[in-house]
């Protein structure tokens, strides 16, 4: 799986901000700057579209096992070299390891995006490449994990991860019908306290979506710094 994907989708899994994203790097000891982190996460297209080193996937998955689960003495992240690839399956196995999820909670995330798997076929992911019970994970499991743990740790989210663009959604053909709400005998509303309460409700909205936008599974992440 492209790995700009999987850690565009992982940080919205998670609700990891710039600010975050880049303190996780630093765990992992690499000094992320601010425009190559905007350039790896756009789509493939995109202008100013960078590709998802192997050694950058890797080094986030590690910080987030550090930010997690704590760093282990003696023993630092893993810099993969310029020819050393990450699998599907290590992706996995960093995943399962930073959210210290057991079986049954990745075959829940994975049922929460109508996927559905034994633990057999689970564990298979995870022995040893030369363990005969060995299997290779495909994008389809990698991309239904992440967009399952959208669900299980973003549940009231909207947002599709699909990869299209908006310059591919066809416009709707006519015109909409226009629903007008239904008023009660004996009140009236006049055009200005109408502008006045749908002004409030998209103060509220805007507040709302900023709250949510600045947390995390681990809890209030610090703004963006200007």
């Amino acid at each position: 799986m492209i790995h700009n994907d999987v850690l565009r989708r992982l940080r919205y899994a998670l609700a990891i901000n710039d600010t975050a994203a880049i303190s996780i790097f630093k765990l992992a000891n690499y000094d992320m700057e601010i425009d190559y982190l905007h350039a790896v996460m756009k789509r493939e297209g995109e202008e100013g579209y960078s590709p998802c080193r192997d050694k950058i996937i890797g080094l986030f998955l590690d910080g987030l096992i550090i930010k997690n689960r704590g760093r282990q003495e003696g023993q630092g992240p893993k810099v993969l070299g310029p020819k050393e690839r990450l699998s599907n399956n290590e992706v996995m196995r960093k995943i399962r390891i930073a959210m210290s999820y057991k079986d049954e909670d990745m075959i829940h995330a994975l049922q929460l995006a109508d996927f559905r798997i034994s633990k057999s076929e689970l564990s298979a992911f995870f022995r040893k490449p030369d363990h005969r019970n060995f299997k290779p994970a495909g994008d389809q499991v990698v991309r239904n994990l992440l967009q399952g743990m959208v669900k299980k740790h973003r549940p009231d989210s909207t947002v599709s991860h699909r990869n299209t663009k908006s310059d591919d959604r066809k416009p709707s053909s006519g015109k909409p019908n226009e629903i007008k709400p239904a008023k009660k005998k004996g009140t009236t509303h006049s055009p200005k306290t109408e502008k006045g309460e749908l002004n409030s409700r998209h103060t509220n909205a805007v507040r709302e979506s900023s709250k949510q936008a600045n947390t995390s599974v681990w809890g209030t992440l610090p703004s963006k710094k200007r």
